[in-house]
Order: structure tokens, then sequence, then C-alpha cells
């Protein structure tokens, strides 16, 4: 049974909601490259599986709000309620574009705001 690339990030953001960072890595391809705009780059599975370690030491919250697929991309808006640096809960407004390579996510260019 071939699994749509939506169906994929759903199951990906599950895993995170869950604090199961190693599962959402097993969606993703061994050189995903993960770009934050304005901010830094991460290339290949062990940088984020780091970044996820300090990023994610608390599973993050989503409210996904639209999900739009189109070919090997699929773009997610909504908002992602992370702790800041003193643990407080802080709600940003997100576009996430993936890009999927054989049913796996490749890469990420990631904009992320504070309303």
């Amino acid at each position: 049974m071939v699994i749509d690339n939506k169906t994929i990030l759903q199951q990906a953001n599950a895993a995170i909601v869950a604090g199961d960072n190693e599962g959402f890595l097993a969606h993703c391809t061994e050189d995903t490259e993960w770009t934050f705009v304005g901010e830094q780059t991460l290339r290949g599975k062990p940088a984020v599986r780091e970044w996820m370690r300090t990023a994610y030491q608390q599973p993050p919250q989503f409210q996904v709000e639209q999900l739009i697929a189109e070919g090997d991309f699929v773009t997610a808006l909504g908002r992602i309620t992370l702790p800041d640096a003193d643990g407080q809960a802080v709600e940003h407004l997100y576009c996430d574009v993936w890009q999927f390579r054989e049913g796996k996510m490749a890469a990420l260019r990631a904009f992320v705001l504070k309303p």
C-alpha cells in the first residue's frame, strides 16, 4: 500500500508530539536537510537528531491549519507551541515546506514567527 506524503507528515508529527524523536526521524532520509530561514541549516540525520535533543526537550504542540500537497512537496501552515529559555510556553506561527523523496522527508524549509 502506498502512503501519500501528507499522511507521512501527519504520522511524523504525531511521533514528535508523543516525544518520539526517533519515530519522527524514521520518516526522514539519511541526508535530510533542514533550513530554518534566517537562522541555520542542518545537514544530515545526525545534525537534526542533535538539534531535536535540545529544541524538543519538551515535545512541541502543533495546530496544523492547512496541509497543501503537490508533487513531492507538502506545505504545512499552522501554530506551534514551544518553551522559551525560561520554560514558558510560547506560540509561534509557522510555515514548513517539506520535500519528499521516495516516501521520506528529504528537505525542510521552515519559516517561524512570533505572532
